[in-house]
């Protein structure tokens, strides 16, 4: 910055790594809160010091934006597969995938009033839709995986984060029509949700209960939810390979990401 400069913003220019350890410095210091942003495909770059972020249990904020494979026309090398699972597996580090704007909200929130140590914001590039929800719900998502959407008698779950969260929604609509009824779980927050009460969490995720998790990224992580790899009663629709060049769109259809996907999905976890 020169000294004409005004605001409360610094620009680093392509120094990921950098951007962040100066964070960190700046909340060694005190005084106020700092947040840095990028794509979530450099947060690569910047992995060292968000782990000593964590280590030091820092009031660092880090906004990755870009999420997925959505970021679309710019290719693989700019589209985040792995990251997501990679970050969450970090101790200490709370990452948050919002679904919508009250989901970001409270995640924002979260974020700020963590005394303890930093966290991680995840946004996509493309247009999530608005999910209403109940005082209960939103006060629930504080907890890091709530129930969005739930019906009598559920026949299985379906665990969600950020932009998959509607296609976990428009697959409960469909199969509802079928007779099937399906529990949508979203769960910003993973490691929050883990902090949780035994009986919290069989709350959410009844045990017994066929799960589904749907995320725009690779597999592994997920079966800590869902079940063992071999395990019938489990499914996850993610991508284990890198993405492609097409729009959003192109691409979310392309590698599965459709309702007709998780719809299928639940069937097969329930045969």
């Amino acid at each position: 910055m020169t000294q004409n400069d005004a605001g409360n913003y610094v620009n680093f220019g392509v120094r990921e790594f950098a951007m962040s350890a100066i964070a960190n410095g700046l909340a060694l210091h005190g005084g106020f809160i700092p947040y840095v942003g990028t794509f979530l495909t450099f947060s690569d770059y910047a992995r060292n010091a968000v782990r000593m972020a964590a280590l030091m249990k820092l009031r660092s904020i880090f906004v990755y934006t870009h999420d997925s494979i959505g970021l679309g026309e710019d290719g693989p090398t700019h589209q985040s597969v792995e990251h997501a699972s990679a970050l969450r597996l970090i101790p200490n580090l709370d990452v948050w995938r919002p679904c919508d704007t009250v989901e970001s909200a409270v995640a924002w929130s979260e974020a700020i009033a963590r005394v303890d140590g930093p966290a991680c914001l995840l946004f996509t590039r493309q247009s999530v839709p608005f999910n209403a929800r109940d005082a209960d719900q939103i006060a629930a998502i504080q907890r890091g995986g709530y129930v969005l959407r739930d019906s009598p008698d559920i026949r299985a779950v379906v665990i969600a984060t950020g932009s998959e969260v509607s296609l976990a929604v428009g697959a409960q609509e469909q199969l509802a029509k079928a007779g099937i009824a399906v529990r949508v779980v979203s769960m910003p927050c993973t490691s929050l949700f883990d902090r949780q009460s035994a009986a919290y969490r069989a709350g959410v995720l009844p045990v017994g209960v066929p799960r589904v998790a749907v995320e725009a990224g690779v597999t592994g992580f997920w079966h800590k939810y869902v079940g063992a790899v071999d395990d019938p009663h489990a499914a996850i629709v993610g991508i284990d390979r890198f993405g492609e060049s097409a729009p959003a769109g192109v691409l979310f259809k392309h590698f599965g990401f459709t309702v007709e996907h998780v719809v299928a999905a639940v069937r097969r976890v329930l045969e």
